[in-house]
């Protein structure tokens, strides 16, 4: 029971992460791809006053699978050091370059910086999940395989496929967030990378049983989950793509594309839990093989679970403080500095 119970929170974690932080490093990644000065600086400003409490989902989940799965950690670090390394330097360098932008204005070295830490971000991360579908190299509780061994096509191809779901969400969020000039660019482009994604990921799911971890589809009711998780992301991507053109000014109606996009981005990724539960890391490290002790287990949950509601509470607060839409039209109008107030 604990050790569900644990997985659940492990998950959570996860996919608040994923979503959260998701729509930030998604809309960093979009301000490459911006040429107005203006649009990138709004850009910047609508992630500047939540981001650090999205990252702070990824504390997390780091606690809780070092807590939780003492093996499974010391397992995965070294499967992926090198793209977990890049993750946490590009992390630190997107804090820093908010910060430094949102304090000395318009700051394009700063803002350029915040990009391309949001670019390596979100493609080490997918990268660092590829490794996840290679064998592990154990002796006994040890790992004795090659920090490069892990490395391969796959990587490269959930890495692109995690950068354009990424991209996608920032896309959403920025229309949601912005208005006139922004919001149409923002339309556009994010039905594109909405498309790339779906084709990224059903690429993804087709590659995956030529690794060391496919999917086990082998009983009725785990095919009968995976099968009505995908269509809810199905039917989330379709709201996307719908929505994301339409004109309808209006708060409501443009968050609908980012509210697609959720539901797609949490369906597929239950469906690929229900498809590996509870194998961790191939071949055969599981849940209950990779479970710490009952009582640290039952300890650090107490923690974590006081913690949750916490971290959760300001996610909340700070959207709704700046729920309004940024005026992102005149190409020479300085952007209301929203990051200011919020990290003053």
């Amino acid at each position: 029971m604990t050790t569900t119970l644990w997985s659940a929170t492990v998950l959570v974690c996860l996919l608040m992460y994923v979503v959260l932080d998701g729509y930030d490093l998604g809309v960093g990644v979009a301000t490459l791809f911006e040429r107005d000065p203006a649009h990138r600086r709004h850009m910047l400003e609508s992630v500047a006053v939540g981001w650090d409490g999205n990252e702070t989902w990824l504390i997390l989940l780091g606690v809780a699978l070092w807590a939780g799965f003492p093996l499974a950690f010391g397992t995965i670090l070294p499967h992926a050091y090198l793209p977990v390394t890049v993750v946490l330097f590009s992390l630190i360098v997107r804090g820093v370059s908010v910060e430094m932008a949102s304090q000395a204005p318009p700051a394009p070295r700063w803002t350029t910086a915040f990009g391309v830490a949001s670019l390596l971000a979100s493609f080490g991360q997918g990268f660092a999940l590829g490794t996840l579908t290679s064998a592990v190299h154990l002796r006994g509780d040890v790992y004795t395989g090659s920090a490069f061994g892990a490395f391969s096509w796959f990587c490269v191809l959930s890495g692109l496929t995690v950068t354009a779901t990424y991209t996608a969400l920032g896309y959403a969020y920025t229309k949601h967030k912005s208005s006139r000039l922004l919001r149409e660019s923002a339309a556009r482009r994010g039905t594109v990378a909405t498309a790339v994604a779906g084709v990224l990921l059903i690429a993804l799911l087709f590659a995956v049983d030529a690794t060391d971890a496919p999917l086990n589809l082998h009983s009725p009711a785990r095919a009968f989950a995976f099968a009505w998780l995908l269509l809810f992301a199905v039917g989330g991507a379709a709201t996307s793509l719908v929505t994301f053109p339409r004109n309808q000014r209006s708060l409501m109606a443009d968050a609908l594309p980012l509210g697609g996009l959720v539901v797609a981005t949490v369906s597929v990724l239950l469906a690929l839990g229900v498809a590996r539960y509870p194998v961790l890391i191939p071949p055969d490290l599981t849940v209950d093989s990779a479970a710490g002790p009952h009582a640290t287990m039952v300890f650090i949950l107490v923690g974590i679970g006081l913690n949750m509601p916490l971290v959760l509470a300001y996610n909340l607060f700070a959207h709704r403080a700046f729920m309004g839409k940024l005026d992102a039209g005149a190409h020479a109008e300085e952007p209301p500095a929203l990051a200011t107030g919020a990290h003053s």
